[in-house]
């Protein structure tokens, strides 16, 4: 978001407002209100909600379910996405802190990587313990550990998540030399769709969408697309199907995993991509993925 922007839309000065954690003061229904007409410029329907974004801000007042926090903490979901799949998907664990300085970097590998386990963002990668920047990781994993996420967007399950430090072991695909992302969205239990989250790392990520059936759709949401389509992953359709068994019971879901070389990794669990306030280019597919989900009874 750029100065540009802010001048052609100064409604966009409140949700840059919002997503700083300022706003505070309304309930749930209001601020959601709020924000999504200074994001999106149109009117919440949460009377009859029909895009992906307006079902997801639904499914934020009226799906709220204390299972849901443990299968976003990032520490408790690999128990919880073991006891469900298997122990062969999960990333091992190298360490648990409640604060930067109680980590201990002589136990570490040389290679690891540090994740906040309460929001999206707070993320350190270390390739080389001998150049590790520790001061500029501990300015960021500090930063993330104050952020209080269900402020920002009032997503439920993160009211209950303890911000907590893990370090995991670090993950690379031989042919690839970066860790791709697979994100399979779920509706209602039933694999659908996917985005692969490419470049991450270089700082030029970039986002190209499918069909379960691994036809590319031809949209926008974020990132730009690759140059070149990345190639289906070997492990696929391991990773629908425990996408399905993880999704389970779920409304929505998106459930992400990492492929190296050719075995399939849990990654995380996500319930508002975008957390409802990403805008879809050309818009009409906002309402083509709002079409996938069948929301509950309304209260």
């Amino acid at each position: 978001m750029n100065i540009i922007e802010l001048v052609k839309k100064p409604r966009l000065i409140i949700y840059k407002i919002g997503i700083k954690g300022w706003i505070k003061g309304f309930d749930d229904e209001t601020y959601l209100k709020l924000m999504y007409w200074a994001k999106m410029g149109k009117r919440l329907d949460l009377n009859n909600p029909v895009t992906f974004n307006e079902k997801l801000q639904w499914l934020k007042l009226h799906n709220q379910n204390p299972e849901y926090s443990k299968m976003v903490d990032k520490y408790e979901a690999k128990k919880w996405a073991s006891e469900r799949i298997g122990d062969e998907y999960i990333i091992p664990t190298l360490g648990v802190w409640n604060s930067f300085d109680e980590i201990d970097f002589n136990q570490l590998p040389n290679q690891f990587v540090l994740k906040c386990t309460h929001d999206s963002g707070g993320l350190v990668i270390c390739k080389d313990k001998s150049h590790f920047d520790k001061a500029k990781a501990k300015k960021k994993i500090e930063a993330s550990l104050k952020r209080n996420y269900f402020v920002v967007g009032r997503e439920y399950p993160y009211k209950a998540v303890k911000p907590r430090i893990i370090a995991e072991q670090y993950m690379e695909d031989t042919t690839t030399k970066e860790l791709r992302d697979y994100k399979i969205f779920t509706f209602n239990g039933i694999a659908k769709a996917l985005f692969i989250s490419s470049n991450r790392q270089s700082g030029k990520t970039t986002a190209d969408y499918f069909d379960i059936n691994f036809k590319p759709l031809d949209f926008t949401w974020g990132y730009p697309h690759s140059k070149v389509l990345p190639s289906k992953p070997k492990s696929f359709d391991q990773m629908v199907k425990a996408a399905e068994c993880l999704a389970k019971n779920t409304v929505e879901l998106r459930v992400d995993f990492y492929e190296v070389n050719g075995k399939a990794y849990f990654g995380e669990m996500t319930f508002f991509d975008g957390s409802g306030f990403d805008e879809f280019h050309p818009e009409e597919w906002d309402k083509k993925f709002g079409d996938m989900i069948k929301l509950p009874e309304q209260v």
